[in-house]
C-alpha cells in the first residue's frame, strides 16, 4: 500500500478514486510510564518520551487509514494530511489523518 501526501504517484496511473477516508486517535502528551523516578523528573526525558508517543500515534492512525483503504479495494492513499489538536487542557492530543483511497494501474 502506497501512502503519500502528493496527489499522484510517479510512474503509476490512478484509474479510480474510491473515496475519502479519515481516522482519529488519541495520544498522551506527558507519559512517564516506564521511566525511572529520576528520569520522570527530567524534562528532557519526558519530552523525548512524549515525542516517541506522538510518532507512534501518527504511525497508528496511518495504519488505521491503510486498513480502511484495503477494505475498500484501494491500492494507495493519496493527498494524506494530518492534524494534531491539543485536548483535555494539554494532557492529550487528538491526531487525525485524511486522504483519498485510489486504485492504480
Amino acid at each position: 500500500m502506497i501512502i503519500t501526501t502528493t496527489n499522484s504517484i510517479q510512474g503509476r496511473e490512478i484509474t479510480q478514486y474510491v473515496g475519502v477516508i479519515t481516522d482519529f486517535i488519541y495520544a498522551k502528551i506527558y507519559d512517564t510510564k516506564g521511566l525511572s523516578f529520576r528520569d520522570s523528573l527530567n524534562r528532557d526525558k519526558i519530552y523525548e518520551r512524549s515525542e516517541e508517543g506522538i510518532d507512534a500515534a501518527k504511525q497508528e492512525v496511518l495504519k488505521k487509514l491503510e486498513a480502511k483503504a484495503k477494505e475498500m479495494g484501494a491500492h494507495a492513499i493519496v493527498g494524506v494530511t494530518m492534524d494534531v489538536e491539543v485536548i483535555n487542557e494539554g494532557f492529550k492530543l487528538g491526531i487525525s489523518a485524511m486522504g483519498t483511497a485510489v486504485v492504480l494501474r
